[in-house]
């Protein structure tokens, strides 16, 4: 392990699933890379719970969310990390085959960090997700971390 947060890659559809996952590895990110096949497993995942409830501390780097996912949809997570004090700091980026325009204003008005739509072509598609790994996992600066259950400190000007 390296020390770096992982990423959360939520995707359901195999085929994506392995090719996000190769471009990500192409991309020599030396963050570990954690997968989650529906919504609720995402969720079980950040926030410790069921068969996640004894994985190391920490928060990912950033989380790769589908649109649409079995048992929890992808606007459902969105929403819970967002309204969790303790997640909300974590960035999300939609990565999604949608090009609806409701589920653009949707994922924004839930506090998404970013929404892209994947594209077609399969060059396309590598250049785009070694592109998003790049600066989530390694230009982005993250949130402080704080322990869970700490309140967070709020400034007033």
């Amino acid at each position: 392990m390296t020390g770096l947060a992982p990423i959360l890659l939520v995707e359901d559809n195999p085929k994506d699933l392995e090719l996000t996952l190769e471009a990500l590895e192409r991309s020599q990110l030396a963050n570990q890379v954690v997968t989650a096949r529906d919504g609720a497993e995402a969720l079980a995942w950040l926030l410790r719970e069921g068969e996640h409830e004894q994985r190391p501390g920490g928060d990912p780097a950033v989380v790769l969310l589908d649109l649409k996912l079995p048992k929890i949809d992808g606007l459902e997570v969105l929403e819970r990390i967002k309204k969790d004090e303790s997640l909300r700091h974590v960035p999300v980026v939609m990565l999604t085959a949608s090009r609806e325009e409701r589920d653009l204003i949707r994922s924004y008005a839930l506090g998404v960090n970013a929404f892209v739509v994947k594209p077609v072509a399969f060059d396309q598609f590598f250049k785009a997700i070694q592109e998003l790994g790049m600066f989530w996992a390694i230009l982005n600066e993250p949130h402080p971390p704080r322990p869970r259950g700490q309140p967070m400190t709020v400034i007033k000007a």
